[in-house]
């Protein structure tokens, strides 16, 4: 609840504060987005500026906010860790403020050459401490208050890209100072595990990365991958500290430590303001979170004249973007049917800025998720965007209902074409069955069936999918066969010889095998192996099309998800239709293929893995030869793999084989495997 008296509103804001920063620093577990926090932060600001009297010692604007967790060894710092000013006007006027003050405070004439700074990005992950001496790393400790941190060497040790020894000359003790700190694509992989198993997912890297590294047990870090960049230094003794703070970055990058590429040298207001610009454009596209900018003044001399005020430098300052999460209400709940049939709950939001951008709609991901995260229509919700991340629903504000809002529940029938919506056993996703009729995945559908390993019909990709789909040219996956020089030279960008091309590529396709097409039909974990699997042992289409759970069982290395989505996929009467429409158009395979292989498989039962450039086989080529034979192409190597075909700049692969003891062959390797097995084959036939 506010006041209007200050007293009791800066008391109130107090004890708000702290309770949000115990949450935030101790617990790892923010109720409230960073941009909220701020804004009470500089509430209370302005009441103390307002009212000096009302000033306590406690107050968190004066102190460096953070504690020391529980059951992890304190550590003093010996020079403190201390925070920087923030400056919350987006603008450029943020930037021009602090060069006035450095200006001010250095009683510099207004005719006086431009200050040179620093600037470099302000990381969103946990501030460290590594602490070497003779070169080698002795501690790492936590920011915590700014006076004690925590010890977290164990967990920091783990971290590859911090150097466990500097290289060169390194000083007899050196500490320095950086952020850990989780990339996107790390924190995005990392998500889609946890929703994969059924397992709580995590709100944002800051706070992944936080919680990692103040494990008690670092065996909690192997499915978390850290990153750190170094960005300045605590201790330093038998080692002369360069004169400028750019020099000083590029000192530690000498001894080995990360360094953030993405920092200037800039001299005064106009090359702040530049560089803000700069890299607020940049943001999107970098590969983790950033909040704002830092500037420091780059004279190490000209910063120890400016000194500190209270805990902060009054050489440097945070110069933030807006924020990339917020809060805001949740209105509604819709249903999404993706390219692939998965069914997608998207929040319809009262509309927010977060992340440099209005925000309307976010993905809550699945039902399970958005049951786990307690989330339901009228709810106060955590809105997060970053980079080019698809904005989603991180977690609902704490707080009473006004009244009953009950469930949301997934619909029985896709929205798009009221075909039945399935869940796998097990699975997490509710998908459309109507797969080749569905509206929503009619693109899908077509690109997967034009793919070069399934129809091989050339010249038909994405954009002119979308034209023909858009255009409302094809519906269904026989119209295809039915698209003339006409009709395609009449869009845009297509000429006549490329119309002409396409037709004939269709044409072409019209002749292909019984595997190639049933992968072409896109039928849920049915890949080439399995559809050249089901061939073999059925013969053909029909007798596919027929066949019960219990006969797919039968079909080597089909287990009852695929068996069961095989069946699901073929009780629709519009892919059976579909079927039937394709072969009215000239869809043909050979007849041999139309009768079961009972051709000697020496490599039954055996599996392979490729990997790197084979002098004259594709890895078509090879696959088709190994498949032939009867045996199985994996993509990975495991202690079930047979044998590893290595050929020109084999990669990772090859280093698990001989880290596992398994077979590696070349090419000729390969050609006497396959000629040997024959033979064996051969000798053995009665």
């Amino acid at each position: 609840m506010s006041t209007t008296d200050p007293a009791r509103r800066a008391a109130e804001l107090r004890a708000l504060l702290q309770h949000h920063a115990h949450r935030y620093h101790v617990l790892d577990a923010p109720e409230i987005p960073d941009a909220e926090y701020d804004r009470l932060f500089q509430e209370l600001q302005s009441i103390e500026v307002a009212y000096p009297e009302l000033l306590a010692p406690d107050s968190p604007t004066q102190r460096v906010l953070g504690q020391v967790l529980p059951g992890l060894s304190p550590v003093r710092h010996a020079v403190s860790m201390l925070s920087i000013r923030t400056e919350t006007d987006t603008t450029a006027a943020g930037a021009e403020a602090f060069d006035a003050r450095v200006r001010r405070e250095l009683a510099l004439p207004a005719d006086a050459p431009p200050v040179e700074y620093a600037a470099e990005l302000k990381f969103d992950g946990l501030a460290i401490n590594l602490r070497y001496e003779q070169g080698v790393l002795v501690q790492a400790a936590t920011r915590g208050d700014g006076e004690t941190g925590e010890d977290v060497t164990h967990n920091i040790r783990t971290i590859g890209q911090i150097p466990l020894r500097l290289l060169g000359d390194a000083p007899a003790m050196l500490e320095v100072r950086g952020e850990v700190y989780m990339r996107r694509d790390d924190f995005e992989r990392l998500n889609e595990r946890q929703r994969q198993q059924g397992l709580k997912t995590y709100i944002n890297p800051r706070n992944t990365a936080a919680g990692a590294v103040r494990q008690l047990d670092n065996r909690s870090l192997a499915d978390k991958k850290l990153s750190f960049f170094a960005y300045g230094l605590g201790e330093v003794r038998g080692w002369v500290q360069p004169s400028t703070h750019s020099a000083t970055l590029d000192a530690m990058a000498a001894f080995g430590m990360p360094v953030c590429a993405d920092r200037a040298v800039v001299q005064g207001a106009a090359g702040l303001v530049a560089f803000h610009r700069e890299m607020g454009a940049k943001r999107d596209a970098l590969p983790f979170d950033i909040d704002g900018v830092v500037y420091k003044v780059n004279a190490v001399a000209l910063q120890q004249r400016l000194g500190f005020v209270t805990r902060e430098p009054r050489w440097a300052v945070a110069h933030k973007y807006p924020a990339q999460e917020q809060t805001t209400r949740l209105n509604g709940i819709e249903i999404q049917v993706g390219r692939t049939g998965k069914l997608t709950p998207v929040a319809k939001l009262e509309p927010v800025f977060v992340g440099g951008t209005t925000v309307s709609n976010a993905t809550l991901h699945n039902l399970f998720e958005l049951r786990r995260k307690g989330v339901r229509v009228g709810d106060t919700v955590i809105v997060r965007r970053a980079g080019d991340v698809i904005p989603e629903v991180v977690a609902r504000v704490p707080g009473p209902r006004p009244a009953y809002v009950p469930n949301f529940r997934m619909p029985r029938a896709c929205p798009v074409c009221g075909s039945a919506v399935l869940r796998e056993k097990g699975g997490i996703d509710h998908r459309c069955s109507g797969g080749l009729f569905c509206a929503a995945q009619r693109k899908q559908a077509l690109l997967h069936f034009a793919g070069r390993r399934a129809m091989d019909i050339e010249g038909l990709g994405d954009k002119l999918v979308d034209q023909l789909v858009d255009g409302g040219l094809i519906r269904t996956l026989p119209e295809l066969y039915k698209l003339g020089v006409a009709k395609l030279s009449a869009l845009e960008r297509m000429a006549d010889r490329s119309a002409a091309n396409l037709v004939a590529a269709l044409e072409k396709s019209k002749h292909t095998t019984l595997a190639r097409f049933l992968y072409a039909l896109g039928i849920r974990h049915v890949g080439e192996a399995t559809a050249k699997d089901l061939v073999r042992h059925f013969g053909g289409i029909d007798r596919i099309m027929d066949a019960s759970v219990a006969q797919l069982l039968e079909v080597n290395d089909v287990g009852p998800v695929v068996a069961q989505s095989i069946r699901s996929f073929f009780d629709q009467p519009h892919h059976r239709e579909v079927v039937e429409q394709l072969r009215a158009a000239g869809i043909t395979w050979p007849e041999h293929e139309g009768e079961a292989d009972t051709a000697p498989k020496p490599l039954a039962g055996r599996t392979l893995v490729l990997t790197g450039t084979l002098p004259t086989l594709g890895r078509d080529d090879a696959k088709a030869l190994i498949e032939a034979a009867g045996g199985k192409v994996a993509g990975s190597v495991s202690k079930k793999t047979d044998w590893v075909v290595a050929g020109a700049e084999a990669g990772s692969k090859l280093d698990k084989a001989r880290e596992l003891g398994i077979p590696v062959l070349d090419e000729a390797g390969l050609h006497a495997l396959l000629g040997a097995a024959a033979a064996s084959d051969g000798d053995t036939a009665p």
